[in-house]
């Protein structure tokens, strides 16, 4: 479990968190509602205000507290900061949200554009810790042992692909996978870091 010395980036976020997840269970549900729709990446907001949102939409959890990315940001990105440090993690997590959620509403707004879509498809709920967690657990895989890494891939895969399957949040359904292979790419850089930290 994150710690605020040994990681002090999973430890503090999860406060943060676990503050707005109080806030929204007992703060008038107008208000939060509104919080919300202004934090939300969707395609209206990405184009008005786009680094407030990508900030704001990784400050609240979707869905319950006790989500399995929930879980998974404090096991995920534990095990990849006490790896690569802070920072690193960070950076992985930041980079599969933001390019996650981009690669997902930007088709969108095109097909918007080009009809093929209505214009209410522009305006939604999109907020949350999975693209970032994904992305996380993709680096993590990275760093362990080769049955380990495919084991875990191969259950993580599998329950995409059940997503896509059921097909019930399309943007979800898109997103996930892609954030996890953000997560791979970065496998040079992470294993560079795990080197570096290891050599000290």
């Amino acid at each position: 479990m994150p710690t605020p010395l040994g990681t002090p980036f999973t430890f503090f976020y999860a406060l943060v968190l676990l503050a707005t997840t109080v806030f929204a269970e007992s703060a008038d549900p107008a208000l939060v509602g509104r919080l919300l729709s202004a934090s939300s990446t969707d395609v209206v907001n990405l184009v008005h205000h786009p680094l407030l949102v990508l900030a704001a939409s990784g400050l609240w959890i979707a869905g319950s507290p006790l989500s399995a990315y929930t879980v998974g940001f404090l096991l995920v990105l534990t095990a990849l900061e006490r790896r690569v440090g802070g920072l690193r993690t960070a950076a992985v997590f930041a980079l599969g949200h933001v390019l996650a959620t981009l690669l997902t509403e930007v088709p969108i707004g095109v097909a918007v554009a080009l009809g093929r879509l209505p214009d209410s498809s522009l305006v939604r709920l999109d907020y949350g810790i999975s693209f970032g967690v994904m992305a996380g657990l993709g680096a993590l895989a990275g760093l362990l042992g080769p049955w380990p890494r495919w084991i875990l891939l191969g259950a993580v895969g599998a329950m995409l692909l059940d997503d896509f399957l059921v097909f019930a949040d399309p943007i979800s359904a898109w997103g996930h996978p892609a954030a996890l292979l953000v997560g791979i790419a970065t496998w040079p850089f992470v294993r560079r870091a795990r080197r570096a930290r290891v050599d000290r």
